[in-house]
């Protein structure tokens, strides 16, 4: 009895956090929002860094103590486009993203740079909402989504570094699935509980009606009516429709093979289903890209499952025609040391780098098959049209249909608006105008 009670309560959290949680908060005024062309985000956060030499912007002409054994980029579909070598099925893919090889902040320790990359924020004073939580109030329950599922999702952990909600509280806060995405069936926290199959489920489910005698003398009172309905909507993702959108068993075998049966690939494939069912921002966390030590062991191996993942990701979208209206965003905090650190103890390590780094940016209105920016000679330097965190940021508010000058709400009251500017301290590049159609 108690863990049936402690599942439903895990279910009707999330359900609160669903479509009950319409009832929570007040419509945004009509005037914050303007028409965009992408409904959706994907993010695919390279939790540590990845090194941009050895992924989309390739310097073999810098020598062994830079590319390290990855002498060979390949063209492109686009003509004079190269990217890693290690990266062959995204390269087939390069007509639908565009590269950023201009990134700058300048930062060096995964806390702030995580931050500042993902709130589009200078560091200090208040903690600012990270993109996901901001779409979520602007295209979540604020903004009447009546989905089942949370309208900001994390595959399967949290970013950490920060509270990525920041000073907007826990309503905006993501709902981080937890589980391994390649099991059958991948556990959600909250919705899928391992070893307990649906018909136990529903006998559950029939067990906890028939003793809440309370609850049907209450017939009639509101509170309970809302109970009610909360319960109703945490059976329906744990039994219905809703919650199957996390199971990828029945998805077509080829596919599956296609997007990688590893948590990467799965993840992939989720979070296209996610945003087919209308679910607004699905953050993937692809950990693992912090590499000190033994780097190119490491990057056999991830860059290869970055390279099936993502580019399947990319295609099934454009088939589905999903792709006009959804954003995906590749990237991490930083980059990683052009120059490879061959000395022990990091043995062919890389370390972090916030001076200059690559972001990938597809759909929702972005124009693909282009690069912007440039680094020099050996990825030390931004030479050519610098991007800011802020910058790439507000142009994503803005093909969302997310006015940059809105209010975001803050407990104290004060004046605060999603998009930074130069009042604030910052340097800016500008938007991304060059391919935003």
């Amino acid at each position: 009895m108690n863990d049936m009670m402690l599942n439903r309560r895990n279910a009707m959290g999330l359900a609160a956090a669903g479509a009950g949680g319409l009832m929570l908060g007040s419509p945004l005024q009509a005037a914050t929002m303007k028409p965009g062309k992408a409904k959706a985000v994907i993010q695919i956060w390279m939790w540590g860094g990845p090194a941009h030499l050895d992924t989309f912007d390739p310097k073999p002409e810098a020598g062994a103590d830079y590319c390290g054994p990855y002498t060979t980029p390949i063209a492109t579909n686009v003509d004079g486009i190269q990217i890693g070598q290690k990266l062959p099925l995204l390269a087939q893919q390069a007509d639908k993203y565009a590269i950023i090889r201009s990134m700058t902040h300048g930062i060096n320790a995964h806390e702030t740079a995580s931050y500042v990359t993902q709130t589009g924020r200078p560091a200090g004073g208040d903690v600012f909402p990270c993109t996901g939580a901001v779409v979520s109030r602007f295209k979540g329950y604020d903004a009447g989504y009546k989905g089942l599922l949370p309208p900001y999702i994390v595959l399967t952990k949290p970013q950490g570094r920060f509270s990525e909600s920041g000073f907007m509280g826990l309503r905006y806060k993501p709902f981080a699935t937890g589980g391994k995405p390649s099991a059958m069936p991948f556990t959600v926290e909250g919705i899928i509980q391992k070893g307990i199959t649906q018909a136990r489920q529903e006998n559950r489910r029939d067990l906890l009606a028939a003793l809440d005698t309370y609850g049907k003398k209450a017939q009639g009172n509101p509170q309970f009516q809302h109970m009610d309905q909360c319960t109703d909507q945490a059976y329906e993702l744990i039994l219905g429709d809703a919650g199957k959108v996390f199971d990828v068993k029945d998805e077509d075998p080829k596919l599956r093979e296609r997007y990688g049966k590893t948590d990467f690939g799965a993840s992939c494939l989720i979070a296209r289903k996610l945003v087919e069912a209308g679910v607004p921002y699905v953050t993937i966390n692809f950990q693992g890209w912090d590499t000190h030590k033994k780097h190119f062991e490491l990057m056999n191996n991830k860059l290869t499952d970055l390279d099936r993942g993502f580019s399947t990701l990319l295609d099934d979208l454009k088939l589905r025609g999903l792709l006009d209206s959804t954003i995906v965003w590749w990237g991490g905090e930083f980059g990683r040391g052009p120059k490879i650190q061959w000395n022990a103890p990091w043995n062919g390590g890389r370390s972090h780098y916030g001076k200059c780094f690559s972001h990938v940016i597809a759909g929702g209105g972005f124009q693909g098959g282009q690069v912007i920016g440039a680094s020099n000679e050996k990825g030390m330097e931004v030479v050519d049209r610098p991007v800011y965190p802020w910058d790439l940021i507000g142009s994503m508010y803005e093909q969302l249909g997310i006015d940059p000058n809105a209010q975001l709400p803050h407990p104290q009251g004060l004046d605060v608006r999603v998009c930074a500017t130069e009042a604030d301290g910052i340097t800016m590049g500008g938007r991304l105008r060059e391919i935003m159609s």
